[in-house]
Parts: structure tokens; C-alpha cells; sequence
């Protein structure tokens, strides 16, 4: 708590109340308005949170205006840069980058836990051909609750720590079955030789009937993408988490309940919506004009991948995957791939407009991962399982934080109710 305090006056009454203000390390202070109701009667209205602080969290901090993204006080482009997903997986975990040899044992404890109990290949089998793979992993991610139940004491850290290493280790494995259910091939299993991306890798491509060879570039490629997914403070999906979480919940119930959240077209989806934006314009020649329609107020076409509701500024993740993002095709030689092309050439004239550089239009990290994603390889349905992946570590360093918080108390918003007033019962044969 801190000295300073918000004076709130009710000018109907005179009725008064001081909040106390709280300060973080950086970021706007937030006034603590647990008081009021007792105080002056009221709850504050606020669509959406955008102006409520739910927690208070050491994890992630984002600044907008100026395109700066923190995990537990590292910049997002060094980590991205120098680290690799499982050394940042383990930093939102635990709070510090590790050293070699507390590297070394997460990496085997991850490694230990990537089987999953192979009753759920009758799971899988239940789902349609055509089923969307986020609607796979979120009724099987939930289902592991079934078998890490009686186990499962979220009061005890040592237990906690278990489910964490366990969530993160299956995932992947998860979603390459998944990912082989959609397009009608026999499950791959993990490999404990390969690295956690690599492994994804594999489980997504490998075929029994030939070898596959993973490729390092687009190893560190997806890499960087699950690094700059992992965390981005209290968000849609996240909320969720601790929302769920708050109850008392299995993990798995809690992570589900964020896969289910980061589904959604408004969050997750974004990157599916560039491809989808990019079939719509469908060819080079035909850039220009879909500019001039994305400057027009009154059309409703809109440049998906551009501009970021938190970032202001340019995204800081989409500065480091933009280079990795043409490594990549000039790696892949995919350079004749027609929507590819065209993505490259609507960077080159947004980026070069005034209308969008005035207005700090760039391409975020949706843009860009969304052109990696299609040149991979992977199905645009697929491309929310992946951002799953990435955000898992998040997810469970906010559940644990969440469960640690002696201020935490399960989820409970307030309404602002508009409906009828009282009405008594009338009998059905007097109804007109």
C-alpha cells in the first residue's frame, strides 16, 4: 500500500471516501477500490475491464505507448532473440533465467511427462474427420482432469509444479495428434532425443512411410513464435485461467477453460483472420485498391495483422519475428507461393504509407506468424493450437501466481442490472 489516496465524493449525499492508491514497479498506479461498496454504496461499472486491475502480478508488464514487453523484467526481444522456449518457459515459472544446470533438469522433467495415456487414442477416434483441432484440444486437455485428479493437491507447491511440467510437457503432444486426426494420418509419437520444438515438429510432419528431417531455421522460427506467445498480462484467455483457476479447479479444467477463450476470432484467431484477409485480396495487382479501402472509413474491410489494440507504438514481438519471418522464405524458397507473395508485397506498401506510418498502422506479430504458419506448412485452422502451445507457460505461472496470492479470492464481477423491476406471477390461463 502507499501513502498517497484518492478521495471519491458522492455530490448527491457529501458522503466521502479516501482510496488508497497502489503503485507498481512500472505502469500506471491503480486506485484500490475494494472499499467502496461499504464506503458509499456503489460498484464501479467497466465493460470489458479495460480500466480494472483484477490481480496485482510480477510476471508480465506491458507498456503500449512505447511497444515495450517485459517477462519478469526481460525484454521480449532479447529473450526471443538469445533464448529459447523452454529457457523462457521456465523463467515465467519460476521467476529467474536458470542456469545450465536448472535448464538441464526442467528440460528432463518437460521431456519425462510428454507421453499421454493412450486410452485417448479412443478420445480422438470419437471426433469427426472435419473436427476444428481447437475444439480437439480443448475436450482433451480438459479431460486429462480425469486422470490427474485424486494426485492433485493445488495447495501443495511440489504438486503444482507437477501439473505445470505435465501441461507443458503434453501439449504438444496433444496437438500432433490433433493435428494427424485433421488430416487422416497415424499418430506420431514423441521423441525424447529432439528439443521441445523440434519434437512438435516432428509429431506434426513425421510420416511412418518415410523420414523426416527437421529443419533448424524453421526449428528456430517456430521457436521464437512460442516465445513471443507465451505471456501478454491479463488478456482474454488468460483472465480466463485465473477466473476458472479461482474456484479451486483441476489445472487441466483451468487450461482448457483458456483454450476454449483463446479460440475466439477476437484473440487467438487473429493470425487465421490475415489469411483470410489475404484470399480476399487475392492477388498482387489488387493491393493497392484493398489500401485505399482500408483507408476509407465507410468501407468495412479491414487490414488484419496491422495495429494492436495494447501496442500504440510498433509491436516489439513483430520487430524480431519480421526477420526471422524472411529468413524463413528465403530458406524454404517458398517465394513463388502466390499469398505469401502478396503478403510480402502488402508490408512493402503499408509500410511505405503515410496513411499507416502516421497512424502507427505496422504489422504486428498476428501478420508475421501467420506467413510462418503458411509457409511451414500448417493448415490456417491449426494456427490457434500452436498459439496454445506458446501461451501454456503463461497460463499456468498466472494460475500458480494466482493460487499464491494470499489477496486472491475467487472471481466474482459485479452487474449493473437493467432488467424489468418486480413483477409478481401470473397465472398461464390469465396470460393474454
Amino acid at each position: 500500500m502507499a501513502d498517497k489516496t484518492v478521495t471519491i465524493t458522492d455530490n448527491e449525499t457529501g458522503r466521502r471516501a479516501d482510496m488508497p492508491v497502489r503503485q507498481g514497479t512500472h505502469g500506471s498506479d491503480v486506485i484500490d477500490i475494494r472499499s467502496l461498496q461499504s464506503d458509499l454504496g456503489y460498484f464501479t461499472y467497466d465493460p470489458g475491464y479495460g480500466t480494472s486491475g483484477s490481480c496485482q502480478s510480477d510476471i508480465t508488464f506491458i507498456d503500449g505507448e512505447r511497444g515495450i514487453l517485459l517477462y519478469r523484467g526481460y525484454p521480449i526481444e532479447q529473450l526471443a532473440e538469445h533464448g529459447s522456449f523452454l529457457e523462457v518457459a521456465r523463467l515465467l515459472i519460476h521467476g529467474d533465467l536458470p542456469n545450465k544446470r536448472e535448464l538441464e533438469e526442467f528440460d528432463e522433467a518437460i521431456t519425462r511427462h510428454t507421453m499421454v495415456n493412450e486410452s485417448l487414442r479412443i478420445f480422438f477416434n470419437g471426433f469427426h474427420y472435419d473436427a476444428h483441432p481447437m475444439a480437439m484440444l480443448t475436450g482433451v486437455v480438459g479431460s486429462l482432469s480425469a486422470f490427474y485428479h485424486d494426485a492433485m493437491d493445488i495447495t501443495d507447491p511440489e504438486s503444482r509444479l507437477l501439473s505445470a511440467h505435465r501441461i507443458i510437457a503434453k501439449m504438444p503432444t496433444i496437438a500432433g495428434a490433433s493435428f494427424k486426426h485433421m488430416v487422416g494420418e497415424p499418430f506420431v509419437h514423441p521423441l525424447n532425443r529432439l528439443s521441445y520444438t523440434g519434437n512438435l515438429l516432428n509429431m506434426l510432419f513425421a510420416r511412418p512411410s518415410e523420414d523426416y528431417a527437421i529443419n533448424p531455421v524453421a526449428e528456430r522460427a517456430l521457436d521464437q513464435l512460442l516465445i513471443l506467445h507465451a505471456d501478454h498480462e491479463q488478456n482474454a484467455s488468460t483472465s480466463t485461467v485465473r477466473l476458472a483457476g479461482s474456484t479451486g479447479t483441476n489445472p487441466f479444467a483451468a487450461i482448457s477453460a483458456g483454450c476454449a477463450a483463446l479460440w475466439g476470432p477476437a484473440h487467438g484467431g487473429a493470425n487465421e483472420a490475415v489469411l483470410n484477409m489475404l484470399s480476399e485480396i487475392g492477388s498482387v495487382e489488387q493491393v493497392p485498391k484493398y489500401i485505399e479501402r482500408a483507408k476509407d472509413k465507410n468501407d468495412p474491410f479491414r487490414l488484419m495483422g496491422f495495429g494492436h489494440r495494447v501496442y500504440k507504438n510498433y509491436d516489439p514481438r513483430a520487430t524480431i519475428i519480421r526477420k526471422t519471418c524472411h529468413e524463413l522464405l528465403d530458406e524454404l524458397g517458398v517465394g513463388n507461393d502466390p499469398q505469401l507473395e502478396l503478403a510480402i508485397r502488402l508490408e512493402e506498401i503499408a509500410l511505405a504509407d503515410d496513411y499507416f506510418v502516421e497512424r502507427k498502422l505496422y504489422p504486428n506479430v498476428d501478420f508475421y506468424s501467420g506467413i510462418i504458419y503458411r509457409a511451414l506448412g500448417i493448415p490456417k485452422e491449426f494456427f490457434t493450437v500452436l498459439f496454445a502451445i506458446g501461451r501454456t507457460p503463461g497460463w499456468i505461472a498466472q494460475w500458480m501466481e494466482m493460487l499464491s496470492d494470499p489477496e486472491q479470492r475467487i472471481g466474482r464481477p459485479r452487474q449493473l442490472y437493467t432488467g424489468p423491476a418486480r413483477r409478481d406471477y401470473i397465472p398461464l390461463h390469465r396470460r393474454g
